[in-house]
């Protein structure tokens, strides 16, 4: 099989965040280092190798860099200071606008001015339906506020549930569009490849559950040299506060959200996933800063405004609970505004096109890696037999 050399693939990999490709002489001491570097499955060398080369359809068809948890152990010894764990952190952003058929995802990822576009353009359309009368064809909003909805919290008159789940679930069905198509496209690229996974069918099969531990534990991530069961919890309480959320507004809606200023039992899964999303989001604010951990040592602005965005989401969506309790009918209708102004561009720029998909890719790479290592079993097995025979 005979590849293409993209010679400017190193300048292009530095707009997103990798600019020190070729400090790197190839000494193999970071896959030397690896915990996670074994069989089949080496990087950071080979991976570094390829960009060095200009060989971006081979990195394509390479799951190698989903496997990497950017634990540092790799940045921490190189002894020309190349930093691959960041090198494997940007060629991860560069690979999702390769899996995006849209072309936003490049755009978010070089582009301060199109991102924070693209968030206030979100912003200002979910304003406009609150504001503008009838934009939908219903009478809700600001414009519903009247007669009792002034003096009592009245969210069924002026964010109706069934309008709102409607609303969710088809932003819902479609970031699971825009997440399912970069799955599918980097199975895609990764079964093209010349050590793509060959198996029968009944080990796709038998090894699918990997899809779900991977993305429910990330349980590669404790087996990495450095001291990681803290990152480990912390990314795990993250993601379940997130998951817990999203599933409280998208899937139980018509139960979470509260018409009136009483208390309803669901709150306490909330509270859980605010708590979580405040606290782990300040966490890593503060590791950021202060760059104390090789992971933390350089931050791209996607990773700012996701943590940014994530902690705003839960303080917004606090503070309007705390403002419906109280019965205080103006201050909940402005928060649920601005709360939603907050959620929505999170969800509809950052989850399909930022960095929530790793949520997604990284589990499907380590079941691809799987399949591969289980077909690779099989067909020893098969041929063991044949061998002793003979």
């Amino acid at each position: 099989m005979s590849y293409r050399i993209n010679p400017g693939l190193s300048e292009e990999l530095a707009e997103f965040g990798g600019s020190t490709v070729n400090k790197c002489f190839n000494c193999g001491n970071c896959t030397a280092v690896c915990a996670l570097s074994e069989g089949d499955t080496v990087f950071p060398r080979k991976i570094i190798r390829y960009l060095q080369l200009g060989l971006d359809r081979r990195i394509e068809e390479s799951p190698e860099p989903w496997m990497c948890y950017y634990c540092g152990t790799c940045s921490e010894t190189c002894p020309r200071e190349a930093h691959p764990g960041e090198l494997m952190m940007s060629l991860r952003r560069w690979l999702m606008t390769r899996y995006d058929v849209t072309g936003l995802a490049r755009r978010l990822y070089t582009s301060t001015r199109w991102e924070v576009g693209m968030l206030a353009a979100v912003a200002l359309i979910v304003l406009a339906l609150f504001v503008v009368p009838g934009l939908l064809g219903a009478q809700f909003g600001f414009s519903a506020l009247q007669g009792d909805a002034l003096e009592h919290v009245r969210l069924d008159l002026f964010a109706p549930k069934d309008v709102v789940h409607i609303g969710d679930l088809i932003l819902a069905g479609g970031l699971l569009l825009m997440l399912g198509l970069a799955a599918f496209r980097m199975t895609r690229f990764v079964m093209r490849g010349e050590h793509a996974p060959r198996a029968p069918l009944s080990v796709w099969l038998l090894q699918l559950p990997q899809l779900l531990v991977h993305g429910v534990t990330q349980k590669r991530w404790l087996a990495c040299d450095n001291d990681t069961r803290g990152p480990w919890l912390r990314h795990f309480l993250l993601v379940t506060g997130y998951a817990t959320m999203f599933l409280l507004v998208v899937a139980f809606l018509p139960w979470f959200q509260r018409d009136g200023a009483d208390f309803h039992w669901t709150a306490l899964f909330g509270y859980y996933g605010t708590v979580a999303l405040m606290a782990l989001t300040v966490i890593a604010i503060r590791g950021r800063l202060k760059k104390e951990e090789p992971y933390h040592a350089f931050s791209h602005i996607t990773d700012w405004l996701f943590l940014i965005l994530l902690f705003l989401t839960a303080l917004s969506g606090i503070v309007l609970h705390v403002f419906r309790l109280f019965d205080l009918p103006w201050p909940t209708y402005v928060t649920y505004v601005v709360h939603l102004m907050i959620a929505v561009p999170m969800l509809v720029v950052e989850v399909p096109f930022g960095k929530w998909q790793h949520l997604v890719l990284r589990p499907v790479a380590a079941y691809l890696v799987a399949v591969r290592e289980a077909g690779a079993r099989a067909r020893v097995e098969a041929t063991a037999p044949q061998a002793v025979a003979a």
